[in-house]
């Protein structure tokens, strides 16, 4: 369950990066918007914050389903 949720905000944060995400900004974007800006080091590397983001709920995702 958390895995999805993360690789949902991960995929919603690069497309509202990219673009202007207007569906379930309040809930998928929450990383995008109030994390990543708040992190010094991610300056400027906001589309690669939000990828890895997606990418460990992926991961995370994978392998709950291959442990049950």
């Amino acid at each position: 369950m958390l895995g999805m949720f993360l690789l949902l905000v991960g995929i919603s944060g690069t497309i509202d990066h990219l673009f202007h995400q207007p569906f379930f900004g309040f809930i998928l974007n929450s990383v995008n918007r109030w994390v990543i800006p708040n992190i010094g080091f991610l300056a400027g590397y906001e589309l690669y914050a939000n990828l890895t983001v997606a990418a460990v709920g992926a991961a995370l995702a994978i392998a709950a389903y291959r442990s049950s």
